[in-house]
């Protein structure tokens, strides 16, 4: 008996302990695709076109993100910018710019808003010359 009761309060307990873990994410996408110019090694200009999506912590946040989307692009434009032909080239540099993006697009938020409000920024489509 005493298992019987045990199993119903789990099996009512648990749905709801579930429920209070799932977090809401949202996608916000910066449209149009980013596309910015990098140095070459030649001393030509390159270009990168790439879309960016921000996994966005809680889906009520999304309106604050894309209120500053013009920061976070224009960061992210300048990190893209700064990097040798060498990082944009390769599958190892384009993840070292990731995480520089991310963690610069988190250090903005923090600063305007108090939190991160994002939990991965994703590279979704990198297209470079």
């Amino acid at each position: 008996m005493k298992k019987i009761i045990t199993f119903f309060t789990l099996l009512f307990i648990l749905p709801v302990t579930n429920k209070l873990n799932a977090y809401e994410y949202a996608y916000f996408g910066f449209e149009p695709d980013i596309v910015t110019n990098y140095v070459a090694i030649k001393k030509k200009m390159g270009y990168v076109r790439l879309t960016v999506e921000l996994m966005i912590d809680n889906a009520s946040n999304y309106d604050v993100v894309e209120h500053h989307s013009p920061l976070l692009r224009d960061a992210i434009i300048n990190i893209i910018g700064q990097q040798p032909e060498s990082k944009i080239k390769s599958i190892n540099g384009r993840y070292e710019i990731q995480h520089l993006c991310e963690e610069k697009v988190k250090s903005l938020l923090k600063k305007e808003t108090g939190q991160p409000l994002i939990k991965k920024l994703l590279f979704t489509q990198w297209l470079d010359n």
